[in-house]
């Protein structure tokens, strides 16, 4: 199959914007509550009403500082129930906000400041403010126009929200109003900046009607999810980044309530105390759970009945999955045995971690493991695996619990056609898809082909319609001797060892594959007290002879899935960490190859002699 689509459920009317989301659950229960914010005491609900109140007050401290329809507004700050404030305050007001990554460096500010032309920012602390004040002073955006930047934390000097709000008190209503319902679905609500694996960041014009359309169709896409009652879910992921905006305007529109937490030190606590109904993560969440649960098994003299019980699992999961595609019986009786078995026992456990309470949970930003996959699922924790991009206002596939393969990403969502080309690449048409990048006609000539907007990313679709990612095009691998390797499914199981941080396969124009490797430190830890080696660390650990014997290992899985000429025949152990700060990682968590390529020659120079 070439093509697939799936039918729009729900249209809304032109004039509308990504605000009557807000309106209409007020409407429907100003006490039911959309949010919850954690405090000394736990967890505290944020009605409709309060949030709306709150949104109004400090939208009119925009307007009363001069805040026009359509002019950008900065927002540099990680995940926090103030940030969402911001985001409709911003949008009441008729501003369009403008994401900044609270990891961005001082040059990224510069020119997303300088190419948006945002002339107010919101900061999360003083930390922030101070580096934003530091750019402005340095780079010459400072003007008399711009106004102080405003801190977004309730202990910091004004000029904070709370001054903002209280200037606005003399704005009236019918002039709220006027600024609220000033854009439509086909204006621009917010400015995203790409994260970069290549070149400088590019704005991605999301509008109001990528938004709310999105939002509205896929809330009666996944019923099972989003329309059950008391639907709850904790945010972690970055709100700079598409996907977990995106994902908390949809819940808006469901009317789940959302928490918000910290940072990923917090999230095990707080995923016990707000108990969600379901969670949106990344590949890496679930790689720690696991390599956690196995390491606490091993300490307790429990390893072979935890790899038991995870191979119960998988097995039980992949008899599912292969029901699903028409090519098993699903389970056998000794399967749902063996799995009930361990449903009592192991199971629970695994399930309490993320709360008790989650009936799914839902996979993106980066490829997940079907390794995991399977296990997570087997052990009663549903992965639904989806895919987007950022010019597709993220979700442009996904599994449902109704249609689900496990190692594909989905279904198209509603609204959208999924084209494959005929070199692989994949074509996305649809609701969220957005409507070009800002002040960039080259790179707009450039990403749209027959109307449909060209991913960069390589896959297939099958006779389902179901998309399985096989690589990116511009990650793609070509040996001196011809041979087309797709590294992405050989770094993926190499990762699913405990001891692996990130991997990085190489081999273009070379002779042969080979891999750069960093370990996980907690990973080696874990590892080093399970099989009695002295402690040691990453550095140390990269000339052990008994570390590199089990990286073999998981190196040679990984070469399971592929021809001789593709596989893996040497690698290199580094000392260094792959992050967001040494400029290897996206916010996102997406690896920079080129980045890892340029900063590592000399030890890839020294695989190839």
């Amino acid at each position: 199959m070439r093509e697939a689509s799936t039918g729009l459920l729900v249209e809304l009317d032109p004039g509308s914007n990504v605000t009557d989301l807000l309106l209409e659950q007020h409407a429907k229960d100003p006490v039911h509550a959309l949010y919850a914010r954690k405090g000394q005491a736990g967890w505290a609900d944020v009605s409709a009403q309060q949030f709306l109140d709150q949104v109004r007050s400090l939208a009119k401290g925009l307007i009363a500082g001069g805040l026009t329809p359509g002019e950008t507004v900065a927002v540099m700050s990680g995940t926090r129930y103030e940030w969402t404030v911001v985001d409709f305050a911003i949008w009441f007001a008729g501003g369009v906000p403008v994401p900044i990554y609270e990891t961005s460096s001082a040059s990224q500010i510069e020119w997303i400041l300088h190419d948006s032309g945002a002339r107010r920012i919101f900061a999360e602390n003083e930390a922030k403010a101070a580096l934003v004040r530091e750019v402005l002073d340095s780079s010459g955006l400072l003007a008399d126009s711009v106004l102080p930047v405003v801190r977004m934390d309730s202990d910091g000097a004004a000029p904070n929200l709370a001054s903002l709000a209280a200037a606005g008190t003399g704005v009236g209503d019918a002039e709220l109003e006027r600024h609220r319902s000033a854009a439509g679905l086909a204006d621009v609500a917010s400015l995203v900046y790409t994260s970069g694996t290549t070149g400088r960041p590019k704005g991605c014009e999301i509008t109001h009607g990528n938004f709310a359309l999105v939002a509205k169709n896929i809330v009666p896409f996944l019923p099972e999810i989003l329309m059950q009652p008391r639907t709850r879910t904790l945010m972690f992921l970055p709100l700079a980044h598409v996907l977990a905006r995106a994902v908390q305007v949809i819940c808006l529109s469901a009317g789940t309530t959302v928490g918000h937490t910290a940072s990923a030190k917090e999230l095990l606590e707080d995923l016990a105390s707000f108990k969600p109904t379901f969670l949106l993560v990344v590949p890496r969440i679930f790689e720690k759970v696991y390599a956690g649960a196995a390491h606490k098994a091993a300490l307790a003299g429990k390893e072979r009945l935890f790899e038991s019980a995870a191979a119960a699992a998988i097995n039980y999961s992949k008899a599912l999955d292969a029901a699903t595609r028409g090519i098993g019986p699903g389970p056998g009786l000794a399967a749902r045995a063996r799995h009930a078995l361990f449903d009592r026992l192991l199971y629970p456990k695994l399930r309490q971690a993320f709360g008790g309470h989650l009936g799914y949970t839902v996979s993106g930003a980066s490829p997940l493991s079907p390794h995991d996959a399977h296990f997570f699922r087997g052990a009663g924790v549903p992965v639904l695996e989806g895919y987007g991009l950022t010019e597709t206002t993220a979700p442009c596939t996904a599994n449902t619990p109704a249609r689900s393969k496990v190692g594909t990403v989905g279904i198209p969502v509603p609204g959208t056609t999924i084209r494959v080309a005929e070199d692989g690449e994949i074509l996305v048409k649809g609701i969220g898809v957005f409507k070009g990048y800002h002040n960039n006609a080259a790179a707009n000539a450039e990403a749209f082909v027959d109307g449909f907007f060209r991913t960069g990313d390589l896959g297939s679709l099958d006779e389902d319609g179901f998309l399985t990612i096989t690589g990116r095009k511009k990650d793609l691998l070509v040996t001196a001797g011809g041979k087309n390797v797709a590294p992405g499914p050989l770094e993926e199981k190499i990762r699913e060892h405990e001891l692996v941080l990130q991997a990085v396969v190489i081999g273009d124009g070379r002779p042969f594959v080979s891999a750069l490797i960093n370990l996980d430190p907690e990973g080696l830890e874990n590892w080093c007290a399970v099989h009695k080696v002295p402690a040691m660390t990453p550095a140390e650990a990269s000339g052990n002879d008994l570390v590199r014997a089990a990286l073999q290992h998981a190196v040679d899985q990984a070469n399971a899935l592929v021809s001789q000429a593709e596989s893996i025949r040497s690698f290199v152990v580094l000392d260094a960490d792959f992050t967001v700060e040494s400029g290897h990682l996206t916010p996102s968590l997406k690896l920079k190859r080129g980045a890892v390529v340029r900063d590592f020659e000399a030890q890839i120079n020294r695989i190839y002699g």
